[in-house]
C-alpha cells in the first residue's frame, strides 16, 4: 500500500546551533561538533517513529540557517575568516541548507542580533501557510518562538522543537547556562531533548546517536569550526595586535583554552584565537607562532595563534 510522505521544513537559530556545537567540541567528554549532516539523518529517525513510518517516507523538503555575521572591517585580527566562512558556506550546499546572514549592529557597544529571530519567524510562516510541509522542525531554545509555533499550529502544522539543555564552567570560571524555554517546549508538538538522548548511556551504540557528531573521518562536515562563537563575553575583535610574529611552545591545554611558554610569564590564548587549525588538534609541547595583544585591564595574552606544523590549504580538512 502507497504511503504518504512526511515532509520536513528545518529552520536553524544559527548562533544557537554554534553555541550548542562549540560546548561539545570543547567542554563536553565527546570533543567533537554536531554534524549537520548527522543531525538531518537524526530527525528523519526520530519522525519516522513518532510517525510509525520507514525513514525512506521521512524527506526534507526545506532547510533554513539563519545567523548574524560580523562585517569585514570587524574581523581585522581573524585574516583567516573569510575563507573559512567559504567553508561554511560549501558544506551548508552540501546539506542543501539555505544561509540567511544578518549584520551585527552594534548600538553603544551592544551586539544587536534580533533581526535573526524576526526573519526566521516570517520565513518560516511563510513556508509553512504555502503548504509546503507537514511538519516544522525548529532548533532553538528562545521562548521569543512561542507566537511562531502558534501561527504555525493555527495553518493545523506539527512543529517539532530541537534542543540542548547543558551548564559547564567556562576558563574565566564562570558558570554557564543554556536552558530551553519552558513556554517553548510547552507549546510545540513534540519536544526532542537531545542532550538526554547522547548522554543516556542506553545509546552509547546507535548508529543515529553516534552520527550526530563529526567523526575523525569525516571532517568535511565540521562546519562551524572556524566560525566566532558571539555567546561568548570576550569580544576578541576588539583586542589590539602588537603586529609582531613570536614563536614559542604550547605549555598546558584546557577545555577551551591554553597556555603559551613565554618567559617571565605565560600567555593565555583562546580557542578563537586560534587560526589555520582545529583547537582540539593542538599538543602540549607544539611549536606555534603568535601575536601579542593587551586586555582592557593590561593583562597580556597571545592571538592569532598558527601551529608551525605543515598545513597547506590542500591538505585542509572540511
Amino acid at each position: 500500500m502507497e504511503k504518504d510522505l512526511i515532509r520536513l521544513g528545518i529552520f536553524y537559530d544559527g548562533n544557537y546551533l554554534l553555541h550548542v556545537s562549540n560546548f561539545y567540541n570543547y567542554f563536553h567528554e565527546r570533543k567533537s561538533r554536531i554534524s549537520l549532516h548527522g543531525l538531518h539523518k537524526y530527525i528523519r529517525y526520530y519522525v519516522s517513529n513518532l510517525e510509525n513510518l520507514d525513514s525512506r517516507f521521512i524527506t526534507i523538503i526545506e532547510s533554513h540557517y539563519f545567523k548574524s555575521r560580523l562585517s569585514v572591517k570587524e574581523m581585522g585580527n581573524k585574516p583567516n575568516q573569510l575563507f573559512f566562512d567559504r567553508l561554511f558556506d560549501d558544506v551548508l550546499m552540501m546539506e542543501n541548507v539555505i544561509a540567511h546572514y544578518h549584520p551585527v549592529r552594534n548600538i553603544q557597544g551592544i551586539k544587536m542580533e534580533k533581526e535573526i529571530g524576526i526573519n526566521l519567524a516570517l520565513h518560516a510562516y511563510d513556508i509553512a501557510n504555502s503548504g509546503k510541509i507537514d511538519i516544522l522542525v525548529l532548533v532553538a531554545c528562545d521562548g521569543d518562538y512561542v507566537s511562531l509555533i502558534k501561527k504555525i499550529h493555527s495553518l493545523g502544522i506539527k512543529v517539532l522543537l530541537v534542543s540542548w539543555d547543558f551548564e559547564y564552567t567556562d576558563d574565566q570560571n564562570y558558570s554557564r547556562l543554556t536552558k530551553t524555554s519552558q513556554d517553548l517546549i510547552e507549546e510545540t508538538t513534540y519536544h526532542l531533548a537531545l542532550n538526554e538522548v547522547i548522554d543516556n548511556p542506553n545509546n552509547k551504540d546507535n548508529p543515529f546517536v553516534e552520527g550526530l557528531f563529526v567523526s575523525k573521518s569525516d571532517r568535511r562536515y565540521d562546519y562551524s569550526t572556524y566560525e566566532n562563537d558571539f555567546t561568548n563575553n570576550d569580544d576578541m575583535s576588539n583586542i589590539e595586535s602588537d603586529k609582531i610574529t613570536h614563536e614559542s611552545t604550547i605549555l598546558s591545554l584546557k577545555n577551551g583554552y591554553g597556555f603559551i611558554k613565554y618567559p617571565p610569564n605565560n600567555l593565555f590564548f583562546h580557542y578563537q584565537s586560534v587560526q589555520d587549525t582545529d583547537f582540539n588538534e593542538l599538543q602540549v609541547g607544539d611549536e606555534v607562532t603568535f601575536e601579542i595583544a593587551k586586555k582592557e585591564n593590561g593583562e597580556e595574552l597571545a592571538i592569532n595563534v598558527k601551529s608551525k606544523k605543515n598545513i597547506s590549504i590542500d591538505n585542509l580538512e572540511f
